[in-house]
């Protein structure tokens, strides 16, 4: 499971280093093998190759529908592998799409990871968090 937020900057290639607390997780789980994608708020969204499968498997069996999901999901999809360094390439197209120049945050979000534009993340974190909690989080205690 991955947690926790890791402020990375991308190299003048558009390379992100993986930070090293999940580097031999991803190498043992998923031989260093990662699968990087557009999500729809804005950011990219990367999964060991594993994980991609599974949630390949579930947007694929989508209704017809849903088949402009499938295109930001499945049509947007790149397959990127680890270097020895530890280092992967975010493509021009994936960081051009969600505004990613240099600055990011990495985000463990479970079986995957949310990597944004550190500004764009900023941004959106202060409006989610100006107003009341939604409701979903009343049986909570904080």
């Amino acid at each position: 499971m991955f947690q926790g937020a890791s402020s990375l900057s991308l190299d003048a290639k558009g390379r992100l280093s993986v930070p090293t607390r999940h580097r031999d997780v991803l190498s043992a789980t998923a031989g260093g093998q990662l699968t990087i994608t557009k999500h729809p708020h804005g950011c990219l969204m990367v999964f060991p190759r594993p994980e991609w499968e599974k949630f390949r498997e579930r947007i694929a069996a989508l209704p017809m529908s849903a088949q402009w999901w499938k295109r930001v999901f499945l049509g947007n999809a790149m397959d990127v592998e680890m270097d020895g360094t530890g280092r992967v390439l975010v493509s021009p197209e994936l960081r051009a799409a969600t505004g990613i120049s240099r600055d990011t945050l990495l985000l463990g979000m479970g079986n995957h990871f949310e990597l944004w534009d550190k500004a764009t993340y900023e941004a959106k974190e202060a409006e989610a968090t100006q107003g009341e909690m939604p409701d979903v989080f009343q049986d909570f205690s904080f």
